[in-house]
């Protein structure tokens, strides 16, 4: 099949080509845009049997004035004492004058005595921010408005004012962001470029994935909004730049699993289109096999509960699957035009190199495989033992710069009033059957829920204009809204003693964020426990399929859990351990599932047909491992390389959840390339002998064959100087 495909790709180069052009530039033209798509609320994606959810449904319902998020406005005095009478006064004037500058997309300027800290070391304005969505950037302008304003309004008072809250420090961070991810595309572009330039020699090698990568990329974003708008699929805001990372990741992997094995072919004598057929056909099968795992990983997130990964699932397939496609068609076509000039200006590919490094890690793993196996699977079961100690991290908050205005004014808040001040759990009682809730109701739950667990503050309730069976009760929780802590308790205990504390004939729905990142932290759990084994399964069948082998699919599988588990492990010693963070972000696991567990199941795949490879030609199963990673480990280095390094770079940005992710990922493809795949693998495999291939004996030599990676000769097809295509 892939010969006949190799055949018809290079005999058809030109019209493969033009047709490809063609094909991209009508999908670029008439695909919708990416952003009709995207959706910023995290609740967005929680199904609706979480109580988050249906608070945030009813508070719509009751409350459809209020704002789609706030602003604090901090206020202080300058010389640190606390708030005099005509301070209070003059902090009330504020919200006045502020008021009636008519600020777009603002609402509310409440202040007053309620809003005094019990010391009197800061009074705050809460300021109501109106957008069809949070992300509406006309919010960040709100936000820039409002404090250009203090300092006039406040001149000569001896007070001085910050704003905190989510917008205002999206504001604070939003160069740091744009310069990090602009560090990690150029960073990207240049670490592809400068290996492939140390690797072959060769501006067009280097520049190939760059050229090529970017128009698929254009023609994966408008396939994804496509499918989006037909299905009906709300993706993340990170979704763009996870697709750039994705298609950068797997494409150059699959262009270098070609390049490599071209050279390879040049260098025994073939011609430059022979050697392209052959390519294609000892190399299309490994990369349809990796490209499946991949996709079927990332289809596996439809059984998410949480929205988010349930829509990123298949715009990551399409990605894939438009990678393969092109990995298969394009590529070999350009390169089989291009001949030995995609190795130019060097010579360095008609030499075979002599006692190379991975010739020797191969001698290694040949003649000591359990001693290698062991070793290396000790590592790995080292490092996973980290996973015990793994905690989630919801507070972003924490990871930024605190040097901003709205990280010192969010401190003076937490000084002032109960941790939980910035962002309140927010409690609805209601009826449920449309009578209106009387005062005695109203007034009993109030005071009940001061008993709460973890509450420090009842802020007085709120009826709602439009439904009088309706009421919210604001909760100040005595623990940061977004600690370990404060969602435990959220979800364990508050909850549950609220709904106890509901007078008879009512029901209490506990919603804000707190109740929000609780929830996803259920439905993370449960979408983790989901996902992973039954992506194990899948992934192993796919490999079944491939090797025709019952037993080398299990120990793969296992190797690349353990993998997962020994980078989570890794981040934790590190982020947890000697940095002393009180956990990890809560979304690294799916990153690293993302990252690791799909895309490095490349590796895996790579080196494991490689060694059947050797085995067919005749070599026994010491030898066949070292020739494996003699000759498939230079591609696995240099694609893990390439990969880590990218992400590495993120640990440059001044933000922890990015450090951290950086770091996760790119020790988790170090893991994956240069543990797992050039040794644990291939020194199992040896270890195991024939008996890895069981019951397909994938290891059987073929008629007519002879070393080809090993010794011997082996039966390649017809030039096509002489065969018809």
């Amino acid at each position: 099949m892939f010969e006949r495909l190799g055949r018809f790709v290079v005999g058809k180069a030109w019209w493969v080509i033009g047709g490809w052009l063609l094909a991209a530039i009508a999908i670029i033209a008439t695909s919708p845009s990416l952003s009709d798509i995207t959706s910023a609320d995290q609740e967005s994606f929680l199904p609706h049997s979480y109580e988050s959810v249906q608070a945030t449904e009813l508070a719509s319902k009751a409350f459809p004035q209020a704002a789609t998020a706030t602003a604090t406005i901090v206020v202080k005095r300058g010389d640190g004492k606390p708030l005099a009478p005509a301070d209070e006064a003059r902090v009330g004037q504020l919200a006045q004058a502020l008021k009636a500058r008519n600020i777009p997309q603002t609402s509310g300027y409440l202040t007053g005595p309620q809003a005094v800290a019990p010391d009197k070391s800061v009074q705050i304005i809460s300021v109501g921010l109106d957008a069809d969505a949070p992300d509406d950037p006309g919010l960040l302008d709100a936000v820039r408005d409002m404090r250009a304003a203090l300092g006039p309004d406040l001149s000569g008072s001896g007070l001085t004012a910050g704003v905190a809250g989510d917008v205002a420090s999206f504001v604070d961070n939003e160069d740091t962001f744009n310069s990090a991810f602009a560090i990690v595309g150029v960073a990207t572009i240049v670490l592809i470029i400068g290996l492939i330039l140390i690797i072959f020699r060769s501006p067009i090698a280097a520049l190939l994935p760059v050229v090529v990568i970017g128009v698929v990329m254009s023609v994966t974003t408008g396939l994804v909004a496509a499918a989006g708008k037909a299905f009906d699929l709300n993706v993340s805001q990170d979704l763009q730049t996870i697709l750039l990372i994705v298609l950068f990741g797997i494409g150059t992997d699959y262009i270098l699993f070609l390049l490599f094995r071209y050279r390879e072919r040049l260098r025994a004598g073939d011609d430059k289109r022979t050697a392209m057929i052959v390519t294609v056909q000892r190399v299309g099968e490994v990369i349809t096999s990796a490209a499946g795992a991949v996709i079927v990983a990332f289809l596996v997130l439809l059984l998410a509960s949480l929205g988010f990964f349930g829509s990123l699932g298949p715009a990551l397939a399409i990605a894939v699957a438009v990678m393969l496609v092109t990995s298969l068609t394009l590529i070999p076509a350009i390169v089989s035009l291009l001949g030995r000039w995609v190795f130019w200006p060097s010579k360095a590919w008609q030499r075979t190199p002599k006692a190379s490094l991975s010739r020797r890690l191969g001698t290694l793993v040949g003649r000591r495989p359990a001693v290698v196996a062991a070793a290396s699977g000790v590592l790995l079961l080292a490092l996973a033992a980290g996973v015990l100690g793994y905690k989630a991290d919801y507070d972003f908050s924490a990871g930024f710069p605190q040097d901003t205005e709205s990280a010192r004014a969010a401190k003076d808040l937490q000084r002032g009033f109960a941790a939980g001040a910035l962002a309140p759990t927010e409690v609805y009682l209601t009826t449920g059957n449309g009578s209106p809730l009387t005062d005695q109701q109203v007034n009993d739950f109030a005071a009940a829920s001061a008993s709460a667990p973890g509450v420090a503050r009842v802020q007085p309730a709120e009826r709602s204009t439009t439904d009088p069976s309706v009421v919210r009760i604001n909760l100040l929780l005595d623990e940061n809204p977004v600690s370990n802590e404060a969602i435990s308790l959220v979800r364990d205990e508050l909850r549950d003693d609220l709904h106890a504390k509901a007078p008879q004939g009512t029901k209490a729905l506990v919603g804000g964020p707190t109740a929000i990142f609780a929830d996803i932290n259920s439905a993370n759990n449960r979408d983790l426990s989901v996902i992973l084994p039954v992506a194990a399964g899948l992934i192993a069948l796919i490999l079944g399929l491939l090797l025709r082998s019952l037993v080398a699919p299990v120990y793969l599988v296992i190797a690349v859990l353990l993998n997962f588990a020994a980078t989570l492990g890794a981040t934790v010693y590190v982020f947890q351990g000697l940095q002393g963070n009180p956990g990890v972000t809560f979304q690294l696991p799916i990153i690293l599932y993302l990252f690791v567990v799909a895309i490095g199941t490349d590796y895996n795949i790579l080196m494991i047909a490689r060694l059947r490879e050797e085995a067919r030609e005749g070599n026994e199963p010491h030898e066949a491992a070292a020739i494996g990673v003699e000759h498939a480990g230079p591609t696995v280095a240099a694609a893990g390389l390439i990969l880590a390094g990218t992400f590495g770079v993120l640990m440059l940005a001044p933000i922890s959840f990015l450090q951290q992710m950086g770091f996760a990922v790119a020790i988790g493809i170090v893991l994956s390339a240069f543990v797992m795949s050039m040794f644990f693998v291939p020194a199992l495999t040896g270890l195991i002998g024939h008996k890895a291939w069981w019951p397909g004996h994938g290891d059987e030599r073929r008629n007519g064959g002879g070393g080809g990676g090993g010794g011997g000769r082996r039966t390649e097809p017809e030039p096509l100087s002489r065969a018809p295509v």
